[in-house]
């Protein structure tokens, strides 16, 4: 990539996030309503946790935990922003300009990421009157990890958006999908304490070893195998999710 062409990518995806970001500044509430489903898991759901160790125990493996579950729900049904601008034809016309293809669908991404960082934040220090703990640099890991899931749900929900074009057929896809994602990912339960097939099967998930990571962070095992091979596993599933999305928004086009 040459420099000017490098130049204009960046332009084209600041141009592509500022559009997407423009409602949001309208409607701020809209971020903070967001959390409202992790916050319940955490007032109704957290207490019940301490039968597995001690209450400060229970809330360093709980919120990690929720961090993921928030990059999942937070960012699988961005999608659905992108369906009025398929059927309106907006989305045809930004197609048949010299726009670049990658800053259709990242301008998307990185705004739906940058509304879950904003929320994870939140859901973290109000995690803190629970009694959860966590220095700044572990945070920030938990945050970059949690961030990373967030691209590969996103660029999945705007692809899929793309591929299927009607709510009704992209609802009942998601709500057949998300939630066993979710369980399998042992984000709410331990799944090594659950029946041998269902920890294996969770294995096949790739958001558990990002859930395994976060929580090794937490606890301050920062050198353990947990977290490098959590680490990989998600920057590789960011990787092939941006690739498929690029190749999708790019064969649309054609």
């Amino acid at each position: 990539m040459t420099e000017r062409s490098g130049n204009r990518f960046l332009r084209d995806t600041r141009l592509m996030f500022m559009r997407s970001v423009r409602p949001l500044v309208r409607q701020p509430l809209v971020i903070v309503l967001g959390t409202a489903q992790p916050m319940l898991f955490l007032l109704l759901f957290g207490p019940l946790l301490g039968g597995f160790g001690s209450d400060e125990d229970s809330w360093q493996w709980f919120v990690p935990g929720l961090v993921i579950q928030m990059a999942l729900f937070g960012t699988a049904y961005a999608g659905y922003v992108l369906m009025p601008e398929i059927r309106s034809g907006v989305l045809e016309r930004l197609q048949v300009t010299p726009i670049s293809r990658i800053a259709l669908l990242l301008g998307r991404v990185l705004r739906d990421v940058g509304v879950l960082l904003i929320q994870c934040v939140i859901l973290l220090a109000v995690s803190t009157l629970f009694g959860f703990r966590a220095g700044p640099g572990q945070i920030a890991l938990v945050l970059f990890i949690g961030a990373l899931a967030g691209v590969s749900i996103a660029a999945t929900s705007h692809t899929l958006a793309l591929k299927v074009k009607h709510e009704y057929v992209f609802g009942p896809l998601l709500g057949g999908t998300v939630m066993p994602v979710l369980l399998l990912s042992g984000a709410l339960l331990p799944m090594d304490q659950g029946p041998d097939w269902l920890y294996a099967l969770s294995r096949v998930n790739p958001l558990s070893y990002a859930v395994d990571a976060v929580r090794a962070i937490v606890e301050g095992r920062m050198g353990d195998t947990v977290v490098w091979s959590g680490g990989l596993v998600i920057v590789a599933l960011s990787g092939l999710c941006l690739y498929w999305g690029v190749r999708t928004f790019r064969k649309e086009a054609l």
